[in-house]
């Protein structure tokens, strides 16, 4: 689970541009408050966020099991690192062989141990991964835009760090308190207390986070009570899209287009 190192510190001009033509522009979120409705939305990309340990993947898992399309970062950071691919050959450039295990494959664990431990080379790790994960994410929503779905779910761990939040609405975080966070991470990965602090700490925090999202997850309690509160979240999330979000979706550019070519044929059949 290294995306949450793996950061995606800028998304090109080229990607904002086309990522403003599917959500509106910035400066367009919180689609679940009221007052916050905003009409330039060309489809709901949803940002979910969260901290290691938080119950992010699980929410994550929810919304794929209620048949809502999920562009994971995590999955986009694996393959980034994919043995030969570009972002491989720059992080193994960068980092050394003795990072690779014997199949030549990246060991994510090692790695990870490297980059949460030295901010300077997490850093470096994420100028190195950046491209490739943003073009990922961004080719992931073209492919899901094209198919016509209309509500989608990003799922990234540096939502906020990323800059990514600006194109979400609503921004879901996964919230959980410091001392459950660092119990489970420790439990979940037979951890040192300070081996899971370092990851903690490499993240920027959940208090933080949950102070700029539209919706707020406490998975502080059972599986049951996640998945009531989950509940809640989607009623919000699957609401109906409002006509100006129709009307810009696919299918409503699709309908918009028949719309102007028969508006065409009917006035060549009226004037000639």
């Amino acid at each position: 689970m290294l995306v949450g190192c793996f950061g995606i510190q800028r998304v090109s001009v080229t990607q904002q541009f086309c990522l403003s033509i599917f959500v509106g522009g910035e400066g367009n979120r919180g689609l679940v408050k009221g007052k916050d409705l905003k009409q330039g939305a060309k489809m709901r990309l949803v940002g979910l966020t969260g901290g290691i340990a938080s119950g992010k993947s699980t929410v994550s898992s929810m919304f794929k099991h209620n048949h809502i399309p999920v562009v994971d970062a995590d999955i986009i950071a694996r393959d980034a690192l994919k043995k030969n691919s570009g972002g491989y050959k720059k992080v193994v450039a960068a980092f050394g062989p003795d990072i690779l295990q014997d199949d030549g494959q990246v060991d994510r664990l090692k790695l990870g141990r490297i980059v949460f431990s030295d901010v300077s080379k997490r850093q470096l790790l994420n100028r190195l991964l950046a491209p490739y994960i943003s073009s990922g994410i961004f080719l992931e929503v073209l492919k899901l835009w094209i198919k016509g779905h209309k509500v989608i779910i990003l799922d990234i761990p540096l939502l906020f760090e990323a800059k990514m939040d600006k194109w979400t609405k609503p921004i879901v975080v996964v919230w959980v308190d410091p001392e459950t966070q660092l119990r489970r991470l420790m439990e979940r990965d037979n951890s040192t207390e300070e081996d899971a602090r370092n990851r903690i700490n490499a993240q920027m925090s959940l208090d933080l986070k949950k102070s700029q999202a539209d919706i707020v997850i406490d998975n502080t309690g059972s599986r049951q009570d996640l998945q009531e509160r989950f509940s809640e979240v989607l009623s919000h999330v699957k609401r109906p899209l409002t006509w100006t979000e129709f009307w810009l979706s696919r299918d409503g550019a699709l309908s918009a287009l028949l719309g102007v070519i028969i508006g065409v044929l009917a006035g060549k059949k009226f004037f000639w």
